[in-house]
């Protein structure tokens, strides 16, 4: 189990709707985090449609983006497309904060269950997400693809709202 770090002091970080004139910082942090990382336009797309619900976590002092989730709404259902939280400030809460907004939109929305799918050897992410209640409802063999290293398997996980 990994250590927590310091709390991040909650008035000190607001969850906002992600905008397309935030696309270029997002896709920014998006390539720190992962590989291939989108870009900007991207992840304007994805904000742009019209089914997204999408947030970024912004620091106050110093201000910056430090995370983002980028979400979409069907019907009845919901799926995380990517979360983000920024290598320095993970571990203090911002990635519960943005899941935990985006549940709140999607219950807004009429929306049963949320989806999504992460890496198995991902142990933060899984012990974050199985702690907010997501239980796995499926697999993906060999679904995330890592330079040099062989694929990995995704878990499918759903949470009810």
């Amino acid at each position: 189990m990994a250590t927590t770090a310091t709390p991040l002091d909650p008035r000190n970080l607001s969850l906002l709707w992600a905008s397309p004139e935030r696309a270029e910082e997002i896709a920014a942090l998006h390539g720190r985090l992962f590989s291939p990382g989108w870009n900007a336009e991207s992840v304007a797309a994805s904000i742009e449609d019209p089914t997204s619900a999408s947030f970024i976590a912004q620091l106050r002092d110093p201000m910056q983006i430090v995370g983002f989730v980028i979400g979409r709404i069907a019907a009845d259902e919901a799926e995380i497309i990517s979360i983000g939280v920024a290598p320095e400030w993970q571990r203090r809460g911002i990635a519960k904060r943005m899941l935990e907004g985006l549940a709140r939109a999607a219950r807004r929305s009429e929306v049963k269950r949320l989806f999504l799918e992460v890496a198995v050897d991902n142990e933060a992410a899984l012990e974050l997400y199985t702690g907010l209640g997501f239980v796995c409802v499926g697999g993906r063999k060999a679904y995330y693809e890592r330079a040099g290293k062989p694929n990995v398997d995704a878990a499918i996980l759903a949470l009810d709202l």
